[in-house]
């Protein structure tokens, strides 16, 4: 984990490195003590573009000299511009936006919940998830997350929800048989990100779809982190070959700037006015942002972009694997989000994360034993294997 929290006048909910940016341009972040890093972190898989983009900066600096913020009151353009680009570009037929992934998840939740109220008659549903998944930190979205560990300290927690193991269908029959009078839907990611950088198994992504259809549950995506190009595909659903009743999104969306969604097919779309509702969600400044990414996605071909880095990436770190193998046991992943496997009792991935820190290169754990990649998607192939050097480098340390 990183060091302890300081004391300053900000709650102290991180355990922060020691490290203070001042800068970015591209892949590449400034520290205030002058020295560059290459950045293989992107925000946690949010900076599609990288730092300060020439396009989003003359996007959203236009966009303030317009307008940045209305109530949702009124008929928002970008609003209904950026709905119909998503709706294009998926198979969704309709969008709710809002301004995180949790929030997206709080409303996929509510949805469900409606749902199984309006089309089921069921009085308490129950939304279905796996084991090791994260939807977020909000009260629902976190008891959605499969993990002890975010759980602790903040019971009682919301009725509503139970497990399965991911990838595991005789886990996941075993479940909905349990919980058969109760569930409405399953909440899940086509890779768990904060889970390991597991992606999803297809043969098991199509049998659930299929008991999914069977049973009336709805089948929600969580794209919070694939989504927008990440996977290699646009949709981390299409690697899967299944289409979901819903999905949501934000990080990679936005490009930096908060904007999350919840995106649904018409036959689930039971939300009525006053039912749901943001401040901010879908404002025209954070759908300018949006829109920007979007058209930079087709613009500048990024998806072929991710495609070719991700295969360059995962060459990388199987050769990483092969040659220390007292340190390391694998790799996995799509397209530009990888995990590199750390082997047990060697090195932790906090260890490694200090150590590629101090040759310049920025990665984040996905849990105790991986170190997660998911750089910008314009990262070049010159920039990606300056960073596999680094990482070589750390490795030579530890």
């Amino acid at each position: 984990m990183p060091p302890s929290p300081k004391s300053t006048a900000v709650m102290a909910t991180y355990g922060r490195y020691p490290l203070k940016i001042e800068k970015g341009r591209g892949v590449w972040l400034k520290a205030s003590d002058g020295k560059w890093y290459l950045d293989c972190v992107a925000g946690i898989a949010t900076c599609s573009l990288g730092h300060s983009n020439p396009r989003l900066r003359q996007a959203l600096t236009r966009q303030l000299s317009k307008l940045q913020h209305v109530s949702n009151l009124y008929e928002i353009p970008e609003q209904e511009e950026l709905a119909t680009w998503l709706q294009e570009h998926s198979c969704a037929d309709q969008l709710f936006f809002c301004n995180s992934g949790a929030e997206a998840n709080e409303a996929a939740i509510k949805l469900a919940r409606k749902y199984g109220h309006s089309k089921k008659q069921i009085e308490r549903p129950l939304v279905l998830s796996a084991r090791a998944s994260f939807h977020g930190r909000t009260l629902a979205a976190v008891t959605a997350t499969g993990q002890d560990k975010y759980h602790r300290g903040f019971e009682p927690l919301p009725d509503g929800f139970a497990y399965f193991t991911y990838n595991d269908i005789d886990s996941f029959k075993s479940s909905l048989q349990q919980h058969c009078d109760r569930a409405v839907a399953v909440l899940i990611e086509p890779l768990q990100g904060e889970g390991g950088v597991v992606p999803g198994n297809p043969a098991f992504f199509k049998e659930l779809r299929q008991l999914c259809s069977q049973h009336q549950l709805l089948f929600i995506s969580d794209e919070v982190q694939v989504g927008m190009g990440r996977s290699g595909s646009l949709w981390g659903y299409e690697q899967l070959g299944i289409e979901p009743d819903a999905f949501t999104i934000a990080k990679g969306l936005g490009g930096g700037i908060p904007i999350g969604a919840l995106a649904v097919k018409n036959h689930c779309a039971v939300f009525e006015p006053g039912d749901h509702a943001s401040t901010f969600g879908g404002n025209p400044f954070a759908c300018r942002a949006a829109l920007t990414v979007a058209k930079e996605l087709d613009r500048r071909q990024l998806l072929f972009n991710v495609q070719q880095r991700g295969e360059q990436l995962r060459d990388g770190l199987s050769q990483r694997v092969a040659k220390w193998p007292q340190l390391l046991s694998g790799e996995r992943g799509w397209g530009l989000i990888q995990g590199l496997l750390l082997r047990d009792g060697a090195i932790t991935a906090a260890e490694l994360v200090q150590a590629a820190m101090a040759e310049g290169l920025l990665l984040v754990p996905a849990g105790a034993q991986v170190v997660r990649f998911v750089p910008p998607l314009v990262i070049s192939r010159r920039e990606l294997n300056q960073a596999l050097h680094r990482l070589d480098r750390a490795l030579a340390k530890l």
